[in-house]
């Protein structure tokens, strides 16, 4: 099969359909191509009816979808009738997912067959663990501390419960293991394409606005995922920066949309249906 022949590979990610400009352009939203994949890399909806919905209309314009999990799929937001917390909220997403047909964190990884194939698509869930400490801080109390007298917390803090582990961080010590004991186990002669919410290296939340927010943005332990796991790309989200940067080599595609406020002002991204494969100079 040739590079230029066949379906592609798409990613998307913070589509926030509550709000009504997101949520007429994900209705939009189709591949060219039946056979085409599509990644989506997390914040899809705080309310587990908008997530059912645009995963399910995604579902069925898609041959293949993939989710993970971002912060805003996990809050137990005061207004969904789904009151489920931590772990057992993340469980139930996973058996809707499953029950519309969209693969999770949780599924055995799909090999990708198209053009620059076979490649192992990972879809990985891996929270964060405060160690994008701030230049001079040695621990994450302290950086928290620092956070809350800058005027920046996030959300997470009131409505990302991590029951039944006694903290954030604890939750994502688990995942780290629990992940590299699945990739570890990979077929090693795939490359890998890497989907995770969060960035898995710290140096794309240099250019936050707010610095102190990085705190909320990945963990410091994913650091060198990329060549240790074959990635050709990492995709993510999370930061509602659009862009792509290189290191070691492998591009780092961030693929949000974002809330309206934000594309407004920037555009939106053009396309927003970033293509993963077959490979290309990244956009």
């Amino acid at each position: 099969m040739s590079r230029e022949a066949g379906p592609r590979l798409y990613a998307v990610s913070d589509l926030h359909v509550a709000y009504g400009d997101n949520h007429g352009i994900v209705r939009e939203l189709r591949s060219t191509d039946r056979r085409d994949w599509l990644v989506v890399a997390g914040d899809v909806a705080e309310k587990a009816a908008d997530v059912e919905w645009a995963l399910r209309l995604l579902a069925e314009r898609f041959a293949t979808v993939v989710w993970v999990p971002g912060n805003h799929e996990l809050w137990t937001h005061p207004d969904d009738p789904v009151r489920l917390r931590g772990e057992a909220r993340y469980r139930h997403l996973v058996e809707l997912c499953r029950s519309i047909g969209v693969l999770t964190p949780e599924d055995p990884y799909p090999v990708w067959p198209g053009p620059d194939g076979p490649v192992t698509v990972a879809p990985l869930f891996l929270l964060y663990d405060y160690s994008f400490l701030p230049p001079g801080v040695t621990g994450a109390k302290e950086a928290l501390a620092e956070a809350e007298e800058a005027g920046v917390m996030c959300t997470d803090e009131i409505l990302l419960h991590p029951d039944p582990h006694p903290d954030r961080a604890q939750w994502c010590r688990s995942r780290i293991a629990y992940t590299r004991e699945r990739l570890d186990a990979c077929d090693p002669e795939l490359p890998t394409v890497l989907v995770n919410h969060f960035p898995l290296v710290r140096e794309p939340t240099r250019i936050l606005r707010h610095p102190e927010f990085a705190l909320w943005c990945g963990t410091t332990a994913t650091a060198d995922w990329h060549r240790r796991y074959r990635a050709a790309t990492v995709v993510y989200g999370h930061l509602h920066i659009p862009r792509t940067t290189w290191h070691d080599g492998v591009p780092h595609r961030e693929v949000s949309l974002g809330y309206p406020r934000e594309w407004r002002a920037r555009g939106l991204p053009d396309p927003l249906l970033r293509e993963i494969l077959p490979r290309r100079s990244a956009r």
